[in-house]
């Protein structure tokens, strides 16, 4: 069944996209990212302008994120503090981010500049996590023991001024820290369409040191209101976000969010996190194919 999109002025199987909405939503619940790191790149290959896909991307993501932390926040996995902190740092970063976008895109190059830090960001990210998943993996069949890593927050975090404890993540560290965090996603929310979970997560780990039980739903929550205000400013500075797009990926993300949360308790997470990173290094391949690859057809004329 195909629908028209107004914004993004084409139209598209509405079937394919609830679909594709659902898929990012289980892995949403599963992995604490808001999935928007996969949606913009997927409605890019399928046909959606880059700024369209970039826009609309983030009202799907906050869809997943609300289904995500009600089931994570059920379970008392969630830091209310040090989620504020991080929502504190993301609204000033999606300002900032909205003058980037506006300065980028008058400039024509707006759709150029999310292609390539999307081949960057995603090369990067899936050639980290199939490392460490591989590690994890060759030491269990090797029957080696696999050394855990000490929690402890990075040098730089436990050298900034004004302490504060976060008794749910087991922390005592700056709020200057998890605001600069913030910062970063809600930059990224607004260039690329993202949650910011994906950067999030591994540095909520490695660099601030949280318990690993409350990373997910902290990050989740952090993208919800994120996610939400970055929505508005496309919506009121851009005119980019594609109400109908936007939709149809809902109706499927918020379903998948739920499922995701309990697969994530049933199946192998070295796997699950082998078979996102191989997800994420073909996006990367493909869309560094696309920005190379020259098309058979370099000029289309169109009779509207």
């Amino acid at each position: 069944m195909d629908i028209y999109l107004p914004i993004a002025n084409m139209s598209v199987n509405a079937l394919l996209l609830v679909l594709l909405g659902g898929g990012v939503g289980i892995l949403s619940g599963m992995f604490g990212v808001g999935g928007g790191f996969l949606t913009t790149p997927l409605l890019i290959l399928y046909g959606i302008p880059p700024t369209v896909a970039a826009a609309s991307a983030t009202t799907q993501v906050t869809g997943a994120s609300v289904s995500g932390v009600l089931a994570h926040w059920q379970r008392g996995g969630v830091d209310v503090r040090m989620g504020a902190l991080l929502v504190l740092g993301g609204l000033v970063g999606s300002l900032a981010g909205a003058g980037v976008f506006a300065v980028l895109e008058s400039a024509g190059q707006m759709d150029t500049v999310i292609a390539i830090m999307y081949v960057v960001l995603l090369a990067g990210i899936g050639g980290l996590m199939a490392r460490d998943a591989w590690t994890a993996i060759a030491a269990k069949r090797a029957g080696a023991p696999l050394v855990a890593r000490k929690r402890r927050h990075h040098p730089i975090v436990a050298s900034l001024p004004m302490r504060w404890r976060f008794y749910a993540s087991g922390l005592y560290i700056s709020p200057l820290a998890p605001i600069a965090l913030g910062f970063v996603a809600g930059i990224l929310t607004v260039l690329l369409g993202v949650g910011g979970g994906f950067i999030l997560v591994p540095a909520m780990i490695y660099l601030l040191g949280m318990a690993t039980r409350v990373v997910v739903g902290t990050s989740l929550f952090q993208i919800l209101f994120v996610t939400a205000i970055t929505t508005m400013v496309h919506a009121l500075t851009t005119h980019a976000v594609d109400i109908v797009l936007a939709g149809l990926l809902l109706i499927g993300s918020v379903v998948g969010a739920q499922m995701g949360t309990r697969l994530a308790s049933r199946l192998p997470p070295d796997w699950l996190r082998l078979g996102l990173a191989a997800v994420i290094l073909a996006l990367s391949l493909w869309l560094a194919l696309g920005l190379g690859w020259r098309p058979p057809e370099i000029y289309t004329v169109q009779t509207l």
